[in-house]
């Protein structure tokens, strides 16, 4: 499912040596042979990665932490308009840096490496000159705070009292990123304005309950006795920042969150590497949803062919664990998830260890269902991975806790799970810890990342997980349908017009979605636009598996094909179909 997108970007799922002290960033040509004698231009690219990625990890250092890269544990800018425009400017000299070194003159690694970075930089730029989130969104600023804190309190990667020192050094900036948002933040959409009330809510509670519980077992009495005092003013600036937003911002919140069709061409192109016209990207988007709804319509018809699909579907949602059993289930499906992944030698599972399902942190509940936060290709320090569920709001009425509790059936958590964990998110980052450079274990795609977990839930059931189980099939088609869409709702909502309302009853008309999870999706959404990556990448994959297949005959072999595609780490799939297949073939 997933946190907001990734992009082609910095790995924006935890996927992350959290060493003891400072961590020097490792030199871009560490996976070679000392002994290779490389070119002027290997030397000069190489040199460039480095210097572009400790700049990228200044102004990112939360997720320089995910990554496992320590140096920058104490740090975090203001994100004021004049450190974003140095950003802006910083990352547009790397790019003509990068274009002044002739590619052809690279070796085959750097030059895969050279296209993929420079994806990544330039929807860096999209994102921070074009799209401006900075100016537009309000979580911008609650999703930078709380991810700072948060990622230095969830792994033991090192002594708590080391890693309190860094709190407390990242926490003092806090009302100075405050502040940025107020001068920075101009008429955002007033959806924007919603969400941001509900995350700001989670990052109190955070902020007063899960961070003191997190930092208590602390030895340093006088940093103990910092921490207390600097998170009670840190909770007194988050609720004027509350305040700030209810009566200030909101009510002057009229602004469109629709990015416009220029600016998602650039995305898809920037990020994922797709050229692919917004109408022909429509024309299969729908096409498949009418084929996946003629599925579900069938396979419905299977369970009980006296009963309409929404009325099966709806009877076999309410075989659901209870709140305080959810996370219980979900882990006991893990196991035989992992042995099944092993005994059909579906592909490799690169550690012995299950990740340990929790409940989602607070400020991440919004707009998510499930996640998958595992150690990023540089930690050494801790191998703790965390699969979040999100359970329903104790606040919540009774009919919407069950509502949100359907999501989670005893038929829709072994597909989660495949998604989240085996063979999914958890099992391909666990490989991009393998990945043979540093740029492609820390950049990537969603159209991979998202394309991997998605085609895992269908390929799981062609290979015989559940013996058949018509009711496993019909969550698994539900879940297709949610991920078609998304695909289609956000190229509407950001280029054809389409209101929040719209987008929410396309959801449940055409995926058979209740109401509040529609909304949750739609709302998503607004703030999401390229969330068709799910899909996408699926596509891009089932057609690379059945070309990789014509090419190999006979020779073809399911797990073979799954760890190749798995060691290019991440990358856009155009990238990875050219290193398979040994051309430029479309890929769709």
């Amino acid at each position: 499912m997933g946190r907001k997108k990734l992009g082609l970007g910095l790995l924006a799922t935890s996927t992350v040596a959290i060493l003891l002290g400072a961590t020097a960033l490792p030199p871009a040509g560490t996976a070679r042979s000392q002994a290779e004698d490389v070119s002027s231009p290997d030397r000069q690219f190489e040199k460039l990665v480095d210097k572009y990625f400790d700049g990228f990890f200044h102004f990112n250092p939360a997720r320089a932490t995910r990554q496992g890269l320590h140096q920058y544990d104490g740090e975090l800018p203001s994100y004021s308009r004049h450190e974003i425009e140095t950003e802006i400017a910083r990352s547009r000299t790397s790019l003509r840096k990068l274009a002044r070194i002739p590619q052809e003159a690279l070796s085959k690694e750097n030059r895969f490496d050279a296209r993929l970075l420079e994806g990544s930089i330039r929807g860096h730029v999209l994102e921070l000159e074009q799209l401006r989130r900075w100016e537009h969104d309000p979580n911008f600023y609650n999703d930078a705070i709380s991810q700072a804190l948060f990622v230095l309190i969830q792994r033991d990667f090192a002594p708590l009292d080391q890693r309190l020192k860094s709190l407390l050094a990242r926490e003092r900036r806090v009302p100075e990123i405050l502040a940025s948002a107020r001068a920075n933040l101009s008429n955002p959409p007033a959806i924007y304005a919603k969400v941001a009330l509900l995350q700001v809510a989670s990052e109190i509670q955070f902020l007063e309950n899960d961070l003191p519980q997190a930092v208590a077992g602390a030895q340093d009495t006088t940093l103990k006795t910092e921490f207390r005092e600097l998170n009670q003013r840190t909770v007194a600036e988050y609720r004027q920042f509350r305040d700030y937003l209810k009566t200030t911002l909101a009510p002057r919140s009229h602004g469109s969150f629709a990015i416009g069709a220029e600016a998602y061409r650039e995305m898809l192109h920037d990020n994922e590497m797709v050229d692919t016209s917004l109408d022909r990207l429509l024309e299969i988007g729908e096409g498949e949803l009418r084929k996946t709804q003629a599925e579900f319509r069938s396979t419905a018809a299977q369970i009980d062919p006296a009963k309409s699909p929404s009325e099966v579907l709806r009877e076999l949602s309410r075989n659901h664990p209870d709140g305080a059993h959810v996370l219980a289930e979900t882990q006991t499906v893990l196991d035989g998830l992992r042995q099944y992944v092993e005994t059909h030698h579906i592909v490799g599972i690169p550690s012995r260890e299950n990740p340990r399902v929790v409940e989602t942190p607070p400020f991440m509940r919004a707009l998510t269902f499930a996640s998958m936060d595992t150690p990023g290709p540089f930690e050494h320090g801790t191998t703790q991975a965390f699969y979040n569920v999100t359970l329903p709001n104790p606040d919540w009425a009774d009919e919407q806790k069950e509502q949100h509790l359907r999501f989670f059936n005893r038929y829709a958590i072994p597909g989660t799970s495949i998604h989240e964990v085996f063979p999914g998110h958890y099992t391909q980052f666990l490989w991009v810890r393998r990945a043979p450079t540093k740029v492609r274990k820390l950049v990537g795609c969603s159209s991979n990342a998202e394309g991997w977990a998605h085609y895992a839930e269908q390929m799981m059931l062609e290979e015989g997980y559940g013996n058949g189980d018509p009711k496993l099939r019909l969550f698994q088609l539900q879940a297709a349908l949610l991920r078609l869409c998304r695909y289609i709702v956000g190229i509407r909502m950001h280029t054809r017009g389409i209101s929040l309302e719209e987008g929410t009853a396309f959801f449940e008309r055409e995926g058979y979605f209740e109401h509040v999870n529609a909304e949750r999706e739609a709302m998503r959404g607004t703030a999401d636009p390229t969330y068709l990556v799910y899909t996408l990448g699926k596509l891009e994959i089932l057609k690379l598996r059945e070309d990789y297949k014509r090419k190999l005959a006979d020779r073809f072999d399911l797990r073979e094909f799954h760890e190749r595609f798995l060691g290019y780490g991440y990358p856009p799939i155009k990238l990875v179909r050219e290193e398979m297949l040994g051309d430029d073939s479309p890929t769709l």
